[in-house]
């Protein structure tokens, strides 16, 4: 894949510029219907896109292929806001006056894309920011370019004005710290982590572009003693192994009533334990796939390794697997960590619970 100078994606930025100030004009009806014929064309490659998202990105065939037709229903849902969005009229304090309040597009947006959900996020940022009369440049993640670049081809076939959807592919430090300080940005929308939005927000502060960040999360399930406890396990799992526990909003910590412990604790590691990991596109029964690189696991590894040092338990999983040279770990459950400890502060981005 290329990996952009400074210079071309500031190119990509001037393109998208020019091109706003044409798309901004095109009937919101109009620009709804461009999102529509997204949708379509999706649907008609899916099996292509779905066989592509799991080979770069190590997804289940399931999520592969709920991702890619929620992606074509995500535009559609936009599209309908072509006929929803509007202005007010205000009575004025002053006599034979009215207020009237417009909404005009912000410009141009950048879209930084994670990697988690290369395909979706293209919609959820492309989608509004098209709607309502903005281009857009994204740059996607250098671990999953190739659905991005893939989705450019869908552009071109459909026919949206030219300049309007732009893709820049290369490092965060280069394409990512362009988007984020350039002028002709009005508004950055990252989805990744609390450093990186960190870094976004710091660089939009100089020219006052608007943010939206979508970043890290350590999401809690609390079990009282009352529960139903197969309930709470299975609805745990199913949250924690999404997306090979590498989702912003997975269960990765679990605070359980002292009654209901060891019970609750059983059966989670019991049916942790059962799930399999495997590589799924060439097993079907995979549970779980590969994280998404080397660093990925080497953090996920080191998290339950320093967890079990400072004294925690492992009753599930706590090991790296070996398949196919992959960067694969087993569903692990830790017990005896401390509130203030590491791996119950720290997003982990892989499949492993602390209680």
């Amino acid at each position: 894949m290329p990996s952009a100078t400074r210079e071309e994606t500031q190119e990509a930025i001037n393109d998208a510029y020019e091109a706003e100030k044409t798309w901004k004009f095109v009937p919101a009806a109009t620009r709804g219907q461009y999102l529509h014929d997204c949708a379509s064309a999706i649907r008609e490659d899916s099996e292509h896109l779905i066989d592509m998202l799991q080979e770069e990105q190590g997804k289940i065939r399931s999520l592969a292929q709920t991702e890619i037709l929620f992606s074509a229903d995500y535009f559609d849902y936009m599209a309908s806001a072509a006929r929803t969005y509007e202005g007010e009229i205000l009575q004025s304090d002053n006599a034979n006056e009215n207020i009237m309040i417009t909404k005009q597009p912000i410009g141009v947006a950048a879209g930084i894309l994670p990697w988690n959900f290369p395909f979706f996020l293209i919609a959820r940022k492309m989608g509004p920011a098209l709607v309502t009369g903005n281009t857009i440049v994204m740059k996607p993640s250098s671990d999953t370019p190739n659905l991005a670049l893939e989705f450019a081809k869908i552009v071109d076939k459909i026919g949206i004005l030219k300049g309007v959807v732009n893709f820049v592919t290369g490092p965060g430090s280069v394409v990512g710290d362009e988007l984020s300080k350039n002028k002709k940005i009005g508004i950055i929308s990252l989805t990744g982590s609390v450093s990186s939005g960190k870094q976004v927000m710091a660089s939009a502060a100089t020219h006052m572009a608007k943010v939206s960040l979508e970043l890290g999360g350590k999401a809690p399930a609390i079990v009282c003693a009352d529960a139903d406890i197969d309930l709470a396990v299975q609805s745990i799992i199913d949250s924690r192994v999404d997306n090979n526990g590498q989702l912003c909003n997975n269960c990765e910590r679990v605070y359980v009533q002292e009654d209901v412990a060891d019970e609750f604790t059983k059966k989670l590691s019991d049916k942790m334990s059962a799930i399999k990991v495997a590589n799924p596109i060439t097993d079907k029964d995979s549970g779980i796939g590969p994280l998404i690189n080397q660093g990925a696991l080497d953090k996920v590894a080191g998290m339950v390794d320093r967890a079990v040092e400072a004294g925690g338990k492992i009753t599930a999983g706590g090991h790296k697997v070996e398949i196919e040279n992959g960067y694969y770990y087993e569903p692990t459950v830790i017990t005896n960590v401390k509130q203030d400890s590491e791996i119950i502060q720290d997003e982990i981005f892989g499949q492993c619970y602390q209680l």
